[in-house]
């Protein structure tokens, strides 16, 4: 997916404000980078368009938040990319972490296998229910 700097900008925003309108979206960013009112309601409507945000109209203003948490965001991003160079009989995620692992130092690989055993609980207790 191609984002714009502003996009990225936007989306990171949202990842740490639960729910904000075109203004309150300026006004967080006029100070750091400037630009128009206009400018962030296109920008907030091409995410919008993109998935990457939902919003609700309240009165005369859409209210908006984010459509995803920003690590399953980043998921979809890795997922995407390596099905586009992997062949269609590779298995591209694990491909994908074992490439990745080999730049990892023992403390992440531990970190990692972590995380993998949380996910397995969380699967399995959901199972249950």
């Amino acid at each position: 997916m191609n984002l714009g700097q502003l996009e990225k900008l936007v989306l990171k925003f949202f990842w740490g404000t639960d729910v904000a309108d075109a203004k309150q979206v300026h006004a967080y960013f006029e100070k750091s980078r400037g630009g128009t009112l206009n400018t962030i309601q296109s920008t907030l409507d091409r995410l919008f368009k993109k998935g990457l945000l939902k919003r609700d109209k309240e009165g005369h203003a859409f209210q908006y938040r984010a459509a995803k948490p920003r690590k399953a965001f980043i998921g979809e991003l890795i997922q995407d990319v390596t099905n586009d160079f992997t062949l269609a009989d590779e298995d591209s995620i694990l491909t994908t972490f074992v490439s990745l692992s080999a730049e990892l130092n023992d403390d992440q690989l531990d970190r990692l296998g972590e995380l993998i055993q949380d996910y397995r609980s969380t699967i399995s207790m959901e199972e249950e229910s």
